[in-house]
């Protein structure tokens, strides 16, 4: 048994949908960074499965450079929430004004 291209298409779907829905409806930061990061891994099932039905190595590259971002942003991003969760311990995203200075 093998599982087809709407099968993939699907997972992806849903699972861009509940990180869009939970970049939407929570304001702490560390879920919504967890929320990102399931949006960019829904896609990158989408291009794996793409580049296999289309026998193409160009997706799979695209993944490549997807997780390259991914890392990069985690990597800003969390050294941003560690400054701000220094400042005060229950932050929100509404808060980043504390980082004025």
């Amino acid at each position: 048994m093998t599982v087809s291209l709407p099968w993939y298409m699907g997972l992806s779907a849903v699972l861009f949908g509940l990180g869009a829905l939970g970049l939407m409806i929570r304001r702490n930061v560390l879920v919504m960074y967890m929320c990102i990061e399931l949006m960019l891994n829904a896609a990158n099932i989408a291009f794996v499965a793409f580049a296999q039905k289309l026998n193409d190595l160009g997706g799979q590259a695209a993944v490549f450079f997807v997780l390259v971002v991914a890392a990069a942003e985690v990597v800003v991003g969390l050294g941003i929430v560690v400054a701000i969760f220094r400042r005060r311990a229950d932050t929100t995203a509404d808060d980043i004004h504390l980082m004025k200075g």
